[in-house]
């Protein structure tokens, strides 16, 4: 299985709503290297829910549940999204700051391509900030 980021604005779609809602699409996304990460999404995969905007951190944990498919918002037809299921909350939210701050994260693509809504996590960083959030990896 895979491991990856995804990002979203608080005020348009936080951690909270998530939860609430269970499982929802992750709709609206408009770049291609995150909609190809999304491609390559398989049911399993886990990905770290991180607000960004002013909050800059990951909450939580969601699990994909349904593979790419196409994005109702999309008029063009060109996009799709993936359903995620939510999952575990970290104890302690994992700051973008805290990442910063530790070595071992430097070569992600959080910290490389901070507009990157979808990205990858390698095992190692995984295991790294689900330790940090207070959660086994």
């Amino acid at each position: 299985m895979a491991c990856w980021l995804v990002k979203s604005e608080p005020g348009a779609w936080s951690w909270e709503d998530h939860v609430k809602k269970g499982v929802q699409g992750w709709e609206g996304v408009r770049n291609f290297q995150a909609a190809n990460n999304m491609k390559a999404m398989k049911k399993g995969d886990r990905a770290f829910f991180y607000h960004s905007g002013e909050e800059r951190r990951i909450l939580g944990i969601v699990e994909v549940v349904k593979e790419y498919h196409a994005d109702p918002t999309d008029e063009s037809g060109r996009f799709g999204m993936v359903d995620f299921k939510a999952g575990q909350a970290f104890k302690t939210p994992v700051t973008l700051a805290d990442i910063k701050a530790d070595k071992r994260l430097q070569h992600l693509a959080l910290l490389r391509q901070s507009r990157l809504s979808v990205q990858p996590v390698d095992d190692a960083a995984w295991k790294i900030i689900c330790g940090m959030g207070g959660l086994k990896g």
